[in-house]
């Protein structure tokens, strides 16, 4: 049953709720006070703050957007981004490099990969350009000229946007003398530029060859000695984002 206190102070309620405006009662002001008071106190439910996660995008050669006839949600790029959770976009084709402009009709090296399919877009909190691979058949200076135009222009279209450099990715087997002074010639631009270097071969993610019973190739590579299986993405995908801890990346923000 209702109490008589319950009952009096509803019908003074909507009495105060039917006087005409300029008009009060005494006892309204406090009544009314009181309710706008605990309404206001409970509010609209609100979701709680999360902040937005980073973007990412990645421009390289075939090891990270697939080699033909794959997709690029299946490498280690994206393998990463989940790890990490980034918002992520992956750029580049199979073949190319920072000279290396790859076998299909549309020859285009990095720097005309970036313009194309990346530059154009709102700044990405970081940009991750791997890339060496390909280009162990050109001289490591020219190689090293075209990274740093590169490099040079990501920054001037996205000043607070962070860089890393990642060198060649090898999958399998000893990389060559060339191979090795690529890797050289951009770990050292690098430095010179004050961007971090992620360096697969000096850090071994890859070892041994397809067809030898040593080293992960045999795990992680494919039959064609060369592009990484699902397990190999994976596997990269854990040492990059390895190192971009270590690097204090892992959650980067525009600057």
């Amino acid at each position: 049953m209702t109490s008589r206190r319950a009952r009096r102070g509803a019908a003074i309620l909507m009495l105060c709720l039917s006087l005409p405006v300029g008009l009060s009662l005494a006892g309204c002001g406090g009544l009314v006070g009181s309710v706008h008071k605990s309404a206001a106190a409970a509010g609209p439910a609100r979701a709680p703050d999360r902040a937005a996660p980073p973007v990412v995008m990645f421009l390289g050669d075939s090891y990270t957007v697939g080699e033909r006839g794959a997709v690029p949600e299946t490498t280690y790029a994206p393998a990463t981004a989940r790890l990490l959770g980034w918002q992520v976009i992956v750029g580049g084709r199979a073949g190319t490099g920072f000279v290396a402009r790859g076998g299909q009709a549309h020859r285009e090296a990095f720097l005309e990969l970036f313009e194309s399919q990346l530059g154009w877009r709102p700044a990405p909190d970081m940009l991750i350009v791997s890339g060496g691979h390909n280009d162990w058949r050109f001289p490591p200076t020219r190689v090293a000229v075209a990274a740093h135009i590169l490099l040079e222009r990501a920054r001037q279209r996205w000043p607070g946007t962070r860089l890393v450099l990642m060198g060649p990715l090898w999958g399998g087997g000893s990389p060559p003398p060339s191979a090795l002074a690529v890797r050289d010639a951009l770990k050292t631009l690098a430095a010179q530029l004050g961007i971090p270097f992620v360096d697969p071969i000096g850090e071994q993610w890859i070892t041994g060859g397809r067809l030898s019973d040593s080293g992960n190739a045999h795990q992680f590579i494919r039959r064609d000695g060369t592009h990484p299986n699902q397990a190999g993405h994976r596997y990269v995908a854990t040492r990059l984002a390895d190192d971009l801890r270590r690097l204090n990346l892992a959650r980067p923000a525009r600057g």
